[in-house]
């Protein structure tokens, strides 16, 4: 496992980090989902991403319980606050920010956590009574750095802009060779203002995987036939052109001795703005597999073989 420091701050995270969204808020059964928590540290991932909403508390009470007997220190831990928790509880205003901190804190069994994220730009508070509780939660130890997860060019500009405040290291987007917006303008203009970026779906769901075939039901035990596991994915996510398009990379990848996941994972960090790549796993061999991506150099012909097939069916360009 090779590591990234993260934006301006003095974490250096795994180039490949362990999400719990949609895994570890009641998709995988405990056990199995502890031992993906085991496999993670013993292939070297040391940061793991979580979020009060997933499962309304359960991924971040789970984590709790499952890193208890971890020595803190020894890995980095992200949470973030944004969505509802209950009907009155949502938002970054500067009462939401002091008292998520403390339930996901309280959840977690720790202390404090290494980052601490808005989940979502929120237009019904003002940025500035956002950015002062924020930092103030880095004040009393109890976040050591901040960050946020799908803000804009124009709103990250904003925050940059305002005074006396604590400064955002990371930024969170939906990245993969599927969904390639944030190339655009919110990578550089993170890399020039020392924000790195924790990329989430760079496997876009599992597609990337190459598990779901054109023409063909998904499997049974994939994220897409679950419930409890397939909100994000949307209809294009899974039309015929597009999953043909990823059969096409399969000789792609065994011509470089990848796993399909392995090369979707190597292609997002070969991007040097790109601090880490978030996986979620729902068995531990997934969790080394994934792992295995770290350090993999992509040549610029399996680069340019890539783009060629993937570009007409891109999400965005």
């Amino acid at each position: 496992m090779q590591y990234r420091q993260l934006g301006n701050s003095d974490l250096h995270v795994s180039e490949i980090s362990l999400g719990s969204w949609l895994t570890y808020s009641g998709g995988v059964a405990g056990e199995q989902a502890a031992a993906c928590i085991r496999e993670a540290f013993d292939v070297g991932i040391n940061f793991i991403d979580t979020a009060n909403v997933y499962g309304r508390g359960a991924s971040e009470t789970f984590l709790g319980e499952a890193l208890g007997t971890v020595k803190r220190d020894s890995y980095i831990l992200a949470t973030k606050l944004f969505f509802p928790m209950s009907e009155t509880d949502q938002g970054l205003s500067a009462a939401q920010v002091r008292k998520q901190i403390d339930a996901s804190l309280q959840r977690l069994r720790t202390d404090y956590v290494d980052l601490y994220q808005c989940h979502r730009w929120d237009p019904l508070t003002p940025l500035a009574e956002t950015m002062s509780a924020m930092t103030e939660v880095v004040r009393q130890g109890k976040a050591r750095y901040i960050g946020f997860s799908e803000w804009t060019a124009d709103q990250i500009r904003a925050a940059m802009a305002i005074p006396g405040v604590a400064r955002f290291v990371s930024s969170q987007p939906q990245y993969s060779i599927i969904h390639r917006e944030p190339e655009a303008d919110v990578f550089p203009l993170c890399a020039a203002n020392g924000i790195g970026q924790i990329v989430w779906s760079p496997l876009a769901q599992g597609v990337l995987t190459g598990k779901y075939l054109p023409g063909q039901p998904p499997p049974v035990d994939s994220r897409a036939a679950s419930p409890a596991m397939n909100y994000f994915l949307q209809p294009e996510d899974l039309n015929d052109d597009l999953l043909t398009a990823v059969q096409n990379l399969k000789p792609l990848a065994a011509e470089a001795g990848l796993s399909m996941a392995q090369l979707a994972l190597a292609w997002v960090l070969r991007q040097p703005e790109v601090s880490s790549a978030i996986i979620g796993a729902s068995r531990p061999q997934q969790v080394r597999d994934n792992a295995a991506a770290s350090g993999v150099t992509l040549s610029a012909d399996l680069l340019a073989a890539i783009d060629r097939l993937m570009r007409p069916v891109m999400a965005h360009t």
